[in-house]
């Protein structure tokens, strides 16, 4: 599938890594043998150690490789797209043409024994048929999996595959992403530019990177990851996901050393939801925020540049009902503070619409706390 492309600090965003399967000519993908289970590793640092191989060993079998196909409109509808005198033709002497299939390739990999395979949206996004490759070498097969729900947003997917009886299938566990370290050593495994089961290794580099999107917060690392790495895992020193691996930031289409993954407290946020409804549903508080700068803060009184300036409230949104006005610097929301305006998108969204919340709000020179019924976000909603 053809990747999409963000400009970001004038190096190319590659949001895509889904493989296009021009490439893929005479390249098999493949992914891990089935016969490993949810891995349990030591915690010893690598250097001088096996301790990448082994987690390679646990881990591995199973990361699988992602393929897709799509049909793709013909240019003209009702002849032969080599013909160009075919539109002046009688109905009954025109030749309908099949449609050409395009397609892409990216990884995931299995979580829980039921099936269930984690990749990216982008991975997946205007797929009519979904096959995953599980096995290597004579083991190898491939089989064709259901598209169970997908979240654009967050560029999160979900997909299974049918087991038969006696199946058992390798599953890896998602940790906490919360707990991650910058310098911390991470693995990533996943099948960039077709060449399967590829094994690389770096540090986290930073975490809570954005690139815009509203509930962005990236682990950002440098281990290797390259297109067809989408959807593929990044694991701990513990053997536990921490990361899906979803983009890079490229000149060249290829690794450079910085790349992101989607941590795995978000995941596991986004999965019940895809599980239990196919979609996510978040919440909406019906505001636009700015970031609150060292000037602003002088200006209004606070004693640091943190929270989020509300410079629009929908009208009739549940904002404006609960008496938040434009001007108030949200601080607090459910007493977790507001460092910054990436926060805020984030949290309301994941609090059910009907759910009364609490905020506090500094106004006039002093703290105020305000309770508003947060509602659900549309898809043509833009403010927090």
């Amino acid at each position: 599938m053809k990747p999409s492309v963000k400009q970001f600090l004038g190096w190319t965003v590659m949001l895509a890594l889904a493989l296009p399967m021009v490439l893929s000519g005479g390249i098999r993908f493949s992914s891990g043998v089935p016969t490993a289970h949810a891995v349990s590793v030591d915690t010893d640092a690598p250097l001088g150690t096996n301790k990448i191989v082994n987690i390679a060993k646990a881990t591995n079998p199973a990361v699988v490789n992602v393929r897709t196909k799509a049909k793709i409109k013909p240019a003209s509808r009702g002849f032969s797209p080599g013909n160009p005198f075919g539109r002046f033709l009688p109905p009954q002497q025109r030749r309908q043409q099949p449609a050409p299939k395009r397609g892409g390739s990216g990884s995931g990999f299995i979580i829980g024994n039921q099936g269930y395979i984690l990749t990216n949206h982008h991975v997946v996004d205007g797929a009519d048929q979904v096959l995953v490759t599980l096995g290597q070498g004579r083991e190898e097969r491939e089989v064709p999996a259901k598209l169970i729900g997908s979240d654009p947003k967050t560029d999160i997917a979900l997909i299974k595959i049918e087991l038969t009886s006696g199946d058992t299938l390798p599953h890896l566990q998602l940790g906490n992403s919360d707990k991650l370290e910058v310098g911390e050593w991470v693995v990533a495994i996943g099948n960039p530019f077709g060449l399967s089961h590829t094994v690389t290794t770096g540090i986290i580099s930073a975490k809570g990177r954005s690139m815009g999107g509203p509930y962005d917060n990236y682990i950002q690392t440098d281990a290797s990851i390259n297109p067809g790495n989408s959807g593929g895992p990044l694991i701990n020193m513990k053997g536990d996901v921490i990361g899906i691996n979803t983009a890079i930031i490229s000149q060249s289409g290829g690794n450079v050393g910085i790349g992101f993954a989607i941590p795995s407290n978000l995941v596991k946020e986004i999965v019940l939801q895809l599980k239990e409804k196919g979609k996510v549903t978040r919440g909406w508080l019906g505001v636009m925020v700015q970031r609150v700068t060292p000037d602003l803060a002088d200006s209004f009184g606070l004693k640091e540049a943190s929270g989020a300036l509300v410079n629009q409230v929908a009208p009739r949104g549940p904002a404006e009902r609960g008496g938040i006005l434009r001007g108030d610097v949200i601080v607090k929301f459910e007493n977790r503070k507001i460092s910054s305006i990436d926060e805020l998108p984030r949290l309301v969204a994941s609090v059910p619409p009907g759910t009364r919340v609490a905020l506090e709000v500094f106004r006039e020179g002093r703290v105020q706390t305000v309770h508003v019924t947060i509602e659900e976000l549309t898809p043509t909603d833009t403010r927090a």
